[in-house]
């Protein structure tokens, strides 16, 4: 579909004004919708909605579409703002606050097959703290909670539990959508499926998620916790694997790059307990590059007896280095909501609210060696600005109909490299050392040809969106004709530019 550029900008505050809403917008106070997670991109929106109802929002979306695109005007959703390169920002467009969307309470169906509907601007924790109540929590999670469901479902939603039930987006019964045209569509797997596929890990290009029907499962009481540590990182990639595609297994498995860390047995002892304190006392983990292989079984507590036998059986099966098996025991929801803490403790030094030029990128398993020995042998050799993730998720858990995109194997790993900047820094905790760095790690997995593809991805054209997407574009594209013909929705993306041809 092929649209004409047109400079004109219309965008005059007084007709947002008369729009009947049932909530309200604001004109002044928009300064913190142009702030995200990331602390990089500050785009100021023309106005901010906040929503009491689903019909708000499809008026507004429907009065930016009637103007045609002669308007510049553009629409986009924020969450929990935890985006890191603008990607809930619309430069003097409108920007949706979804946390105010009263419209759908949470509701829990305990049956068969257990459910919760849940509005798109809910937050995950308050999503479980509420199915615990009914004994069930959903399948799938991210490892940091405090973020809404449209969020993450426009995404995926990976975390260690990802390898047996999928992403989040593997675990959506049914969603209510408001288009780029502003209408109000429910779609599932036999309504509207195109748009239901499309939306899943669409970016927020297709349309908006104001409720989602979520999968339930049992939730247990509690969670064994354990960390063991591995020298050799061949050894723990392979006790990963091994670990993700046995029957019999743990509940959530992860894994962590640890680099050149002092007492850090030490640091793991004010939350977990050594199983054998005079050898992890002995344990020096200066100037080494270490892997953490990261492990929980959740249980109910009258099967305590089965479990430590359970646990006991599957460690006996891995090669870590025994001196630093550390193990605990946490109720599910102190285990889930564990990352919580660390916002709280950074929060009170003042360190939460800095750049955060994260890099998440999904390698194949045939190149992972090859990206690791690169990476954490020439590239990160001296420190890490925060938490390096990387964990094998097996590919036949995602389903290849959503908008999510994927590396060609049957196992990838996810590997995230969870950095924090110090304003003002110009060494190696600076924002410019470590995009030099991000930039390293992209150019490395380019010229070796590793078929890398970035999750929460970002490009700045059409053409390197066309190459991330590789044969799967077409379709991407289709859709964006049908939802959002004048790409109204998330300019932040920057895959599709108002007033510009799709095609």
């Amino acid at each position: 579909m092929a649209i004409r550029i047109n400079h004109c900008f219309s965008s005059n505050p007084s007709l947002l004004r008369t729009l009947p809403v049932d909530g309200h917008f604001s004109f002044d106070e928009v300064h913190h919708a142009a702030k995200d997670f990331g602390n990089r991109f500050q785009l100021l929106p023309l106005a901010l909605l906040y929503p009491k109802s689903v019909s708000d929002i499809a008026t507004t979306i429907r009065h930016v579409w009637q103007m045609g695109p002669n308007s510049e005007l553009t629409v986009a959703a924020r969450g929990h703002s935890h985006s890191l390169q603008g990607q809930a920002q619309a430069h003097q467009g409108i920007v949706i606050n979804m946390e105010s969307l009263q419209a759908h309470k949470m509701h829990v169906y305990s049956g068969n097959y257990p459910y919760v509907d849940a509005s798109g601007g809910e937050l995950w924790i308050d999503i479980l703290r509420e199915c615990l109540k009914y004994g069930l929590a959903p399948k799938s999670w991210t490892d940091y909670l405090h973020l809404t469901v449209g969020g993450t479902l426009s995404n995926a939603g990976v975390s260690g539990q990802a390898f047996r039930h999928g992403p989040q987006i593997s675990n959506v019964y049914q969603m209510e959508i408001v288009t780029g045209k502003g209408e109000v569509l429910n779609c599932s797997e036999k309504q509207n499926s195109d748009l239901f596929h499309g939306v899943l890990g669409g970016l927020g290009q297709f349309g908006i998620i104001t409720r989602a029907r979520i999968s339930l499962e049992p939730a247990p009481d509690m969670v064994k916790w354990i960390r063991v540590l591995y020298l050799d990182f061949t050894t723990f990639a392979t006790d990963q694997e091994r670990l993700i595609r046995a029957e019999n297994t743990f509940d959530y498995i992860e894994g962590f790059v640890i680099i050149n860390r002092t007492s850090l047995l030490n640091n793991w002892r004010s939350s977990f307990d050594p199983q054998d304190p005079v050898q992890a006392s002995q344990f020096q983990s200066d100037g080494r590059t270490l892997f953490c292989l990261e492990l929980a079984k959740y249980f109910n507590r009258d099967r305590m007896d089965a479990l430590n036998e359970e646990v006991g059986n599957l460690l006996s099966q891995l090669r870590y280095m025994t001196s630093t098996l550390f193990l605990t025991e946490v109720s599910y929801l102190e285990f889930l909501d564990r990352v919580h803490v660390s916002e709280v403790k950074l929060r009170s030094k003042g360190l939460w609210e800095v750049p955060h030029p994260w890099l998440n990128l999904l390698i194949p398993k045939s190149k992972i060696s090859d990206f690791a020995d690169e990476v954490f042998g020439n590239i990160l050799t001296d420190t890490s600005n925060g938490p390096i993730l990387i964990y094998p998720v097996n590919k036949s858990k995602w389903d290849n109909r959503t908008s999510a995109v994927l590396p060609e194997e049957d196992i990838f790993y996810l590997v995230a490299f969870l950095n924090s900047a110090m304003p003002s820094s110009m060494g190696t905790d600076g924002l410019e050392h470590i995009l030099t760095q991000n930039k390293r790690i992209l150019e490395f997995c380019e010229t070796a040809r590793l078929g890398m593809k970035q999750y929460l991805p970002h490009y700045n054209t059409q053409e390197e969106w066309k190459a991330h997407f590789g044969p799967r574009w077409e379709v991407f594209a289709q859709r964006k004709s049908a939802y959002d013909p004048l790409a109204i929705l998330a300019p932040g993306q920057r895959i599709f530019q108002k007033g510009i041809s799709f095609s």
